[in-house]
């Protein structure tokens, strides 16, 4: 696998992550010379989707209050980190940047900015969540960084502070740090945690283009409607009632711009799916499959298709204990 080399240092930093599978290895030298210990934590940054997402206003800074469901799916990027004595990140994709966009180097740089420490890491991302995809991959790397870098160099940030300095990052980072379902306010970073990881298979893909969030959310008209609301539809309605009362506002404006997000939405919904929609602000669609002979059949379709596809167990965690 090539990976590409972008080194920094600290007065240069190019700006810069999550089930936390941590792997500590011993590296032991020769018996004349002293023992040196080194540690590499390898983390699974998993991604999201959305249930529902409504746009509530257009917030005089530009951004938009919503309510949306955060869960999570099994499709992740692998983040492996040591320290070294200058920065070195490296990535499998040529296309994922390595610059102030980047989310991983701008969480290293959020830390030392923080603490006023070098923090010097060797940084190697095995990147698989599609970009531009509405599933936070970029996010979730962020929190991972955050996470292993707090234990790694021993800062004792708590979660909750982690978490705050998240959202520094993105709105949706916040809830990557905690690990857990939530409901998310505001601009995403208000988060109600609530256990609404679907009781069913989740079969998720990626329509092979990419959706602009300034786009979809430039050419979607904020509304309220009680009846709508998504905290209410999914902690009262059950799922098969969805189709009619959880809504993504997002979809019109971004189907519009790519007819093949709403081609794979009824596809979904023809290929058995209760529930079907598209994840944030796109491109990728997901389904709920109450079978999972039918959600496996859907995710082999897919994948036959050409689209790059996860599927995902009822109640899956990204956590152990959550």
């Amino acid at each position: 696998m090539a990976f590409r080399d972008v080194r920094d240092n600290d007065s240069g930093t190019k700006n810069p992550v999550f089930i936390y599978l941590s792997i500590r290895t011993s590296t032991y030298l020769p018996k004349t010379e002293n023992r040196k210990q080194k540690t590499v934590l390898v983390s699974n940054t998993y991604a999201k989707i959305n249930l529902g997402l409504r746009v509530l206003s257009r917030r005089p800074d530009g951004y938009h209050d919503i309510r949306t469901g955060f869960v999570f799916i099994n499709w992740y990027d692998r983040l492996q980190v040591e320290p070294a004595a200058e920065t070195v990140f490296r990535c499998n994709k040529p296309d994922v940047p390595a610059d102030g966009s980047n989310l991983v180097l701008r969480a290293l740089d959020l830390l030392r900015k923080e603490t006023g420490r070098k923090l010097n890491y060797r940084i190697q991302l095995s990147k698989n969540i599609p970009m531009g995809a509405g599933l936070g991959g970029g996010s979730s790397n962020a929190a991972a960084m955050l996470r292993m870098v707090n234990e790694m160099a021993g800062l004792g940030y708590s979660q909750d502070q982690l978490a705050a300095l998240g959202v520094r990052l993105g709105a949706d980072v916040p809830v990557f740090v905690m690990g857990q379902p939530a409901i998310g306010g505001g601009t995403g970073g208000d988060l109600e945690f609530v256990d609404i990881q679907p009781d069913a298979h989740i079969v998720t893909v990626f329509p092979n283009v990419f959706s602009s969030t300034a786009e979809a959310y430039a050419h979607c008209m904020p509304y309220e409607d009680e009846a709508l609301d998504v905290r209410s539809v999914l902690l009262d309605l059950p799922m098969d009632d969805w189709p009619t009362f959880l809504v993504n506002d997002l979809e019109p404006p971004v189907m519009a711009m790519l007819p093949v997000v709403g081609d794979l939405k009824d596809q979904m919904m023809e290929l058995g799916a209760t529930y079907a929609a598209m994840s944030g602000s796109g491109s990728s669609v997901f389904g709920l499959f109450e079978q999972e002979f039918a959600a496996a059949e859907a995710f082999e379709y897919l994948k036959q298709e050409g689209y790059p596809a996860s599927l995902t167990s009822p109640g899956f965690r990204i956590f152990a204990g959550h």
